[in-house]
């Protein structure tokens, strides 16, 4: 299985624009900028968009694990936390937190600590960091 999303960007870092798209439709040239990232300004971020990836991903394993254990939610709602910070000059994801507040009926909390901490574990996008990252670079004339 393959998803595809793209990037498109005219301009210098600070006054320039971008749009995102994704193959789904979901995202359609949606804007995005130095002041979507690192100010306060309209359009979306490349982090913004990896933290619902994460809070959506996290969540759906979540479920997926109770299932397999026998429990299924009335609720499960997460909110992803993204640290974005200078690290020796370079801007980096230094973390991401996952606050999930649940209702499961019958679950223990430590049945439901362990679901958890295994499916924080196991989501792919928790893994992506650890994914083999390639690139095809091709400068037209």
């Amino acid at each position: 299985m393959k998803r595809t999303a793209s990037a498109a960007w005219q301009g210098d870092l600070k006054t320039g624009k971008g749009k995102v798209s994704t193959q789904s439709g979901i995202l359609k040239d949606t804007t995005y900028g130095f002041g979507s990232r690192f100010e306060d300004g309209p359009g979306t971020n490349p982090e913004e968009l990896i933290a619902a990836a994460h809070a959506g991903c996290f969540t759906m394993a979540t479920a997926a694990a109770l299932g397999k254990s026998g429990f299924t939610a009335e609720s499960l709602d997460t909110k992803a936390t993204l640290s974005l910070e200078q690290v020796e000059g370079n801007w980096t994801i230094t973390a991401v937190h996952l606050d999930m507040k649940a209702r499961v009926p019958g679950i223990t909390e430590a049945q439901f600590q362990e679901i958890t901490a295994a499916a924080k574990a196991g989501c792919p996008v928790s893994r992506v960091l650890k994914a083999d990252i390639t690139l095809s670079a091709i400068l037209e004339n």
